[in-house]
């Protein structure tokens, strides 16, 4: 028994799905999502989206749900992220996604912090802007100390992981304080899952996969492709580890 006489939690994989309306937050939950990842305009890399749309899709949802805070500005538009993530925390998002580089492509921590202070200390992610970084090695460095921070989305290339899946293997395998931070997104697929959760990754992010015909504007998320998601998780994970698998 752990501490308290609680029950050991079981190991588990977290599932982590991008949403766009209310009716992809139901789908995702019917299929087994963990978190939803709330955003707009996913086809030029995702924004910040209106207050309304976090609104609608926190009361269809008991699942916790982040929502992305990035601008076609950048750290130019600060204040406005700002008002925007305390706007979306106000109505019952649980975290927010976002990062910030600087003009030689380095994490920028002092923005990174900053944001993550005056949001009160929320849990976040890093979002996919880690990968335009310039010195991976020296990027992951930066964001271990970071406020708050629970996940860095990755890829291991801004190209995705059909090029970058090796070197997101290599440096999990190689740091356990990495493997505990990465989220694997973008272009996952499942022949990956397996050896990204040998690595002792434990988040992973889907999209357009869980669509279909990977369709952003013409298909809500399908709660049978979510499902194949968990399901796959799940065997991978218990399989890392040694656990029968019925």
């Amino acid at each position: 028994m752990t501490p308290g006489n609680q029950p050991a939690a079981e190991p588990s994989a977290l599932l982590e799905v991008v949403v766009l309306h209310p009716q992809d937050a139901i789908a995702a939950h019917d299929g087994g999502a963990d978190r939803l990842l709330l955003l707009a305009s996913p086809e030029s890399g995702g924004r910040s989206p209106e207050v309304a749309a976090v609104s609608a899709i926190v009361r269809e949802t008991d699942l916790p749900v982040r929502v992305l805070l990035r601008s076609a500005a950048g750290i130019d538009d600060f204040n406005r992220l700002i008002e925007l993530g305390t706007d979306y925390l106000s109505l019952g998002a649980t975290g927010l996604s976002f990062g910030f580089l600087d003009r030689d492509l380095e994490v920028d921590r002092d923005a990174c912090a900053e944001l993550a202070r005056e949001l009160g200390d929320v849990a976040w992610s890093f979002s996919r802007d880690f990968d335009s970084t310039l010195e991976p090695d020296r990027a992951w460095r930066d964001v271990l100390t970071l406020p708050g921070l629970d996940a860095v989305t990755s890829a291991g290339s801004t190209r995705g992981l059909p090029v970058g899946a090796d070197d997101v293997i290599r440096r999990a395998s190689g740091s356990p304080a990495v493997a505990t931070l990465v989220l694997a997104s973008g272009g996952l697929s499942p022949d990956q899952v397996p050896w990204l959760v040998r690595a002792g990754v434990r988040q992973f992010g889907v999209g357009a996969s869980v669509r279909q015909d990977r369709s952003w504007t013409k298909a809500y998320v399908d709660p049978a492709q979510v499902r194949s998601w968990r399901m796959l998780l799940d065997d991978s994970l218990s399989r890392a580890l040694g656990i029968p698998v019925d």
